[in-house]
C-alpha cells in the first residue's frame, strides 16, 4: 500500500509555517500527504487583507484559500481540503468530529501532524489538537461504523507554536529539512497575506537546524521540531545510521 499522512491545520496557512519542511520532505519520498484546513483563519489571521478597500468575507476566504492551495503545491501535497468551520472561533461539532475519523479511516495515514495541545494566544490551535486527537480514536473504535476497516494506531506529532514556551510544548523530534529548504520557503513566500511572519519562521527553521545537528553527528542548516504524543515502538535503539 502506498505510504500516506495526514495534517490536521486549524487555519489555512499554520501547516506551511509549522510542518511545511515534514511535508515536502516526505512527499518527495513518495509520501501521498493530505492536509485538512478546518479555517480559512479569516477572521484573526488575515489583517492585511482586511486593511484593503472593499474586503469582504468572502473576498478573505477565496485569497486564502488561492494562497494555501499555492503553497500546498509548492510542497507536493497530494490533497487539500477546506472545511470552513470559521474563525475566532472556530466551531468543531459532532458532524466534524464523525467528518474526520472518517478521513483518517479513508487515508490510513502512517503518521498525523497537528497543534500543540496549549496555546494561549489562539484558542483555535488547543481545540483543533483535541478534535484531531479525538477523531484518531473515533476512528479505532469498532462501534462506530460497524463494518468499516477501523483505524491502527498512527502516532501523531504535535508541531510548533508560535510562542512556544508560552505554550508548555516541549519537543522531542527534530526533522532534518535541509533538503526541502527551498520548497518550505517557496511555500511561505506563497503566504502573502502574512509576510510579516515569512522572516519569522525562517529562523525557526534555522535555530531548529542548530539544534538538530548538536543532536546528531550531521550538518544540518534548516530543521522543525515536533512533540510526539504517544511513546516511539522500536525495535532497537541503535540508530539507523549507526547499523550495519
Amino acid at each position: 500500500m502506498a505510504k500516506t499522512a495526514l495534517v490536521v491545520s486549524a487555519h489555512s496557512a499554520d501547516f506551511v509555517w509549522r510542518a511545511g519542511g515534514a511535508i515536502a520532505l516526505h512527499a518527495a519520498d513518495g509520501v501521498a500527504v493530505t492536509v485538512v484546513c478546518l479555517s480559512y483563519g479569516e477572521r484573526g489571521e488575515s489583517a492585511k487583507l482586511w486593511r484593503q478597500q472593499g474586503m469582504t468575507l468572502e473576498k478573505v476566504k477565496a485569497e486564502r484559500q488561492k494562497e494555501a492551495e499555492a503553497a500546498a503545491k509548492a510542497l507536493g501535497v497530494a490533497d487539500i481540503e477546506f472545511w470552513d468551520l470559521g474563525d475566532y472561533p472556530i466551531e468543531l461539532g459532532q458532524a466534524s468530529l464523525f467528518r474526520l475519523a472518517g478521513l483518517y479511516r479513508k487515508v490510513r495515514p502512517a503518521f498525523v501532524l497537528t497543534h500543540s495541545r496549549e496555546d494561549p494566544y489562539n484558542r483555535d490551535h488547543p481545540l483543533v489538537s483535541q478534535f484531531a486527537q479525538e477523531a484518531r480514536i473515533v476512528a479505532q473504535a469498532h462501534g462506530h461504523n460497524p463494518g468499516e476497516t477501523v483505524l491502527g494506531a498512527p502516532p501523531v506529532f504535535l508541531f510548533e507554536p508560535h510562542q512556544p514556551e508560552q505554550c508548555r510544548w516541549m519537543p522531542n523530534t527534530l526533522l532534518d529539512i535541509t533538503p526541502v529548504w527551498d520548497k518550505k520557503r517557496a511555500a511561505i513566500e506563497c503566504m502573502a497575506g502574512q509576510e510579516h511572519l515569512w522572516e519569522y519562521y525562517t529562523r525557526v527553521a534555522q535555530q531548529r537546524g542548530v539544534q538538530a545537528a548538536r543532536n546528531s553527528d550531521k550538518k544540518i542548516a534548516y530543521g522543525e521540531a515536533y512533540e510526539a504524543v504517544f511513546p516511539h515502538v522500536v525495535e532497537t535503539l541503535v540508530p539507523s545510521e549507526g547499523r550495519k
